[in-house]
């Protein structure tokens, strides 16, 4: 089995098994993003325990993609602090635009390495993204200091 072969079994795996899928209570926040150019969409809630991110939970319909990213992106944020999740949101984000052009650091990324061959898609890099924005927006919304995040888009 070769690398990318791999990367799409990670994938598929997240998809049939959906790690943090149905929303939870209590949560201090919900977003609901949609991607207009393939119709993805997305509801996710955040719990915030201090500067820690206590619970990610998420309901959504879409491709593959999109739905494996959350799972991989709810296993890589739950228990981590706010400033650990948004350094993970800026490493992903720096891969999925990089058009494959750089190498993803495992150590940080762990399985959503396997989306490095999707940067090279731009069509598809809206998928990947899209819970990663909802992450962001959530957690804006329930008052955590998201760093210059803010300003990006």
């Amino acid at each position: 089995m070769n690398v990318e072969e791999m990367y799409q079994d990670i994938i598929l795996d997240h998809y049939r098994a959906k790690h943090h899928s149905g929303l939870r209570e209590p949560y201090g926040a919900e977003v609901h993003h949609v991607n207009p150019s393939c119709g993805d969409e997305l509801t996710l809630r955040v719990a915030l325990d201090g500067d820690r991110i206590g619970d990610v939970s998420y309901a959504g319909e879409g491709c593959s993609i999109s739905q494996a990213s959350s799972s991989v992106m709810t296993d890589l944020v739950i228990g981590r602090s706010v400033d650990e999740a948004m350094g993970t949101f800026s490493v992903f984000k720096d891969m999925m635009e990089s058009q494959g052009r750089i190498e993803p650091d495992e150590d940080v990324l762990e399985d959503a390495i396997a989306f490095a061959g999707v940067s090279q898609f731009p069509a598809r890099v809206k998928c990947a993204m899209l819970s990663w924005m909802a992450l962001r927006d959530a957690l804006a919304r329930a008052g955590a200091d998201i760093g210059d995040e803010k300003e990006t888009a």
